[in-house]
């Protein structure tokens, strides 16, 4: 392949990562959203972030069962806990590594 097989490539790659992020922010740009809408995608990050979360917490991976013991739903809860009381992100992460730490050392 040449240099400018390279270039159209990366070209070409880049136009179809950015034309399907670019297309709804150009339509909506001067248009008022439903409420609906606006409602439902606000519930967008809490439902990644369970997805994210959820198979950690609850899922043993190598039986794939669910398993209510593990350390990290063991650190998890008290970290929970600190977070709703401080709302301090910093002494959240460091209190759950700190948790989480001791937790290996322990079990």
């Amino acid at each position: 392949m040449s240099f400018y097989d390279y270039l159209f490539l990366f070209g070409a790659m880049g136009l179809v990562t950015y034309l399907p992020r670019a297309c709804p922010l150009l339509y909506f740009a001067h248009r008022q959203m439903p409420q609906w809408l606006i409602d439902w995608l606000a519930l967008i990050p809490v439902a990644i972030l369970s997805a994210l979360l959820a198979p950690t917490l609850f899922a043993d991976g190598a039986t794939r069962s669910f398993s209510f013991g593990k350390l990290e739903l063991l650190v998890a809860i008290p970290t929970l806990l600190l977070s709703l009381k401080t709302r301090s992100l910093g002494g959240t992460v460091l209190v759950g590594m700190l948790l989480y730490w001791l937790g290996g050392m322990i079990f």
